[in-house]
């Protein structure tokens, strides 16, 4: 029985680095979207309801803490998973993250692509299900 893939919206401004993780979460089995900044990703999340948003913080048009705060005071985008992803490595933007309602903060110099599998795994609810 074919398995419905899980759905996952990253929002990265950095075309490379977008590139890197849209294609490991496709390897890992993800449906992935990609979009670039702010604006598109609202429209987005709502048309295309992932179930987890990869959310880059400085980007252009809207930065990710007002993506967040849209997003979670959007009924159909309320209950998303949302991990952000950023250069941002101060603990007052992870305060600011988590008040916003981030399930997670993960800064970029501090993580592997790993990593950050491992966590959309957990958000998931996917456990640590590691093939032989």
């Amino acid at each position: 029985m074919e398995q419905t893939k899980r759905k996952i919206l990253l929002v990265e401004d950095d075309e490379t680095l977008a590139s890197i993780y849209k294609q490991r979460l496709e390897f890992e089995g993800f449906d992935v979207q990609h979009v670039n900044n702010g604006e598109d990703a609202l429209s987005t999340a709502v048309k295309f309801q992932p179930e987890l948003i990869l959310l880059d913080v400085m980007m252009p048009k809207l930065n990710g803490f007002d993506v967040l705060d849209i997003l979670r005071n959007t009924p159909s985008t309320r209950n998303i998973r949302i991990i952000m992803l950023t250069a941002l490595s101060q603990p007052k933007d992870a305060e600011r993250a988590h008040e916003l309602g981030a399930d997670d903060f993960l800064v970029k110099s501090q993580v592997v692509i790993g990593d950050v599998v491992a966590r959309i795994k957990h958000q998931l609810g996917m456990g640590d299900k590691q093939t032989p």
